[in-house]
């Protein structure tokens, strides 16, 4: 079959490999008809590369038809369309049970001391063949594979319930905001954008902040406050609009690679440049990550307030100041997004008549898998307005 697999830093190619096939009583294989890139798989092509093998599949946003499965698996039968987790969880263990399918006891980690395996995300979370691909391969899928209830709905209404959709939820749930609230995110990518969406549809007043001309031109086409970072003093706009108190909750929807952050994104590019094991080991010991995303979420949030997490870091020795999150009473909470926890959450906006969110016209860019290597250059670049990138396999 025909994939896109990592080859090194920056080096994105589709290639040939082999197909997968059902090999545990769990599996089914799904023949995939679309499959998203994500802003954290950015972080594979540029800062994460000492955790990757060249050939490596990459991808975790997927969804298709089931086309083979184990005679053990009761709950999707062959011809099936199903949406497709980004983590890989049992539904059976202490955590599953309490709804934190991304510390799965089962398919966690333990070798590099992280939680759950994760389709196409590194040694890290596990080394699987990820879903920009033809096939994928889908272990304990009773539990995992999303069936879609209605089949007249398109594609682009399902995907998102792989990640982008129950990302943005988790984000907004940890930020505790109630109607009437308001909520600043920082950072208009996919998950930023999809978070003021569903914020808008909570009745919550959503401000959102990135430098980006097209991001910041998509928020404020939906109603969203945009401020725009590069040219504005971004913790006087939002007290300006929060009686100078400051925001209620801010979702940090960025991570490591924020931009404004000069030293740590000069130990990025230095550790990127050492051999693979002494990268690892720096990265494990290092304050690699760019914080200035997360300072500016904790300066714009308000005493009392909560600073919900959904951007990913890296690094074990981030420098944070302990005092102000102290004296203002602040709240963190953050972690990947325990997707099959929110699910039922989720489906009636996906399936709601007039798509409230705009799920059907999200995708500003919709490719076929051989585009792959361009698609990641354009959306690591930020160029053609890219957001949000579709791929479909099945194209020539």
């Amino acid at each position: 079959m025909r994939a896109a697999t990592w080859q090194g830093k920056r080096d994105v190619q589709v290639i040939d490999v082999p197909d997968p096939h059902v090999e545990d009583p769990g599996d089914i294989v799904v023949g995939v008809t679309t499959t998203g890139l994500c802003g954290s798989d950015l972080h594979l092509y540029e800062v994460l590369g000492p955790f990757m093998t060249p050939g490596d599949v990459l991808g975790h946003e997927t969804m298709g038809v089931v086309v083979d499965k184990s005679p053990d698996v009761g709950q999707v039968d062959v011809g099936d369309r199903v949406v497709i987790p980004f983590q890989i969880a049992c539904g059976s263990c202490f955590m599953c049970e309490r709804g934190l399918q991304t510390q799965c006891e089962t398919t966690q980690v333990r070798k590099a001391g992280t939680g759950a395996a994760l389709f196409g995300y590194s040694s890290l979370y596990g080394s699987v063949p990820g879903g920009q691909a033809e096939y994928l391969r889908v272990p304990h899928a009773d539990y995992g594979a999303i069936k879609v209830a209605d089949d007249r709905l398109p594609d682009s209404r399902y995907v998102y319930l792989s990640d982008v959709l129950p990302t943005a939820w988790q984000a907004l749930e940890y930020a505790d905001v109630l109607p009437g609230d308001t909520l600043v995110v920082v950072g208009l990518g996919p998950i930023g954008d999809m978070t003021c969406r569903l914020a808008e549809q909570e009745g919550v007043r959503a401000i959102g902040v990135d430098r980006v001309p097209q991001r910041l031109a998509r928020a404020a086409a939906r109603g969203v406050t945009a401020i725009d970072e590069g040219r504005h003093d971004v913790l006087a706009a939002v007290r300006d609009l929060t009686e100078g108190r400051g925001a209620d909750a801010v979702v940090d929807a960025v991570g490591m690679e924020a931009h404004g952050s000069s030293a740590p994104s000069i130990l990025q590019k230095a550790v990127g440049l050492l051999p693979d094991r002494a990268a690892r080991a720096a990265m494990r010991t290092a304050a690699i990550d760019r914080m200035t995303a997360l300072k500016l979420s904790i300066s714009l949030v308000r005493r009392g307030g909560t600073v919900s997490i959904v951007g990913v870091y890296a690094g074990t020795h981030d420098p944070m100041s302990m005092q102000e999150l102290f004296d203002r009473q602040i709240t963190l909470r953050m972690g990947q997004a325990n997707v099959l926890r929110w699910v039922d959450d989720l489906l009636p906006f996906v399936e709601a008549p007039g798509d409230p969110l705009g799920l059907e016209d999200f995708a500003t860019h919709r490719l076929t898998l051989d585009a792959a290597p361009q698609a990641y250059d354009m959306f690591q670049r930020k160029e053609d307005g890219a957001v949000k990138i579709l791929f479909d396999p099945r194209a020539a």
